[in-house]
């Protein structure tokens, strides 16, 4: 009997343990313009970010609704030159294209459900996804939109905390 509770006991404290370190992980929501930034223009200032990403320090958390706007995104024409040079490029360099992108994409994130509504409304209804998820799961909000930095001030009334990738620092 006493054997059958130690094992109980250690195992209610690796739980406790699992429980605790991913508390200490940090959840972030990315807009599209950032996710831009990390996958197609290899942008240095979110270097930190894709480091955190790739190494689970991070938990990146994402909608379906967000993937599927970066799949529209990625088909504007400005962006479309620049994905299929970054397709030869990055094949050539890497034997990465496009495809494996948003397998990428798909990997380092967290799919989660559609969140309620938060309190705050975004001038852009693009946008308010991200605001919506961040609202509901106390994520860090990493975005340079101007209609989602206009919100930081209310959103941090939410817990949210809005952070420009100028001013990211992990």
């Amino acid at each position: 009997m006493q054997a059958a509770q130690t094992l109980e006991l250690e195992r209610l404290a690796f739980e406790s343990k699992k429980d605790n370190e991913s508390a200490l992980v940090q959840k972030v929501v990315i807009d599209t313009n950032v996710i831009l930034d990390l996958c197609l223009f290899e942008d240095p200032k979110v270097d930190a970010l894709k480091l955190k990403i790739q190494d689970k320090s991070l938990i990146w958390l994402a909608t379906q609704g967000m993937r599927d706007e970066l799949v529209r995104v990625l088909t504007y024409p400005h962006l479309l030159g620049k994905a299929q040079q970054k397709d030869e490029s990055m094949q050539q360099a890497h034997g990465t294209t496009m495809a494996q992108l948003l397998k990428m994409f798909d990997e380092w994130v967290t799919l989660c459900e559609a969140a309620p509504k938060a309190r705050y409304m975004c001038k852009d209804p693009d946008d308010q996804k991200f605001i919506d998820l961040a609202a509901h799961t106390g994520a860090l909000l990493i975005s340079k939109d101007k209609a989602v930095l206009a919100l930081t001030n209310r959103l941090a009334r939410l817990g949210v905390k809005v952070c420009n990738t100028h001013k990211l620092q992990f």
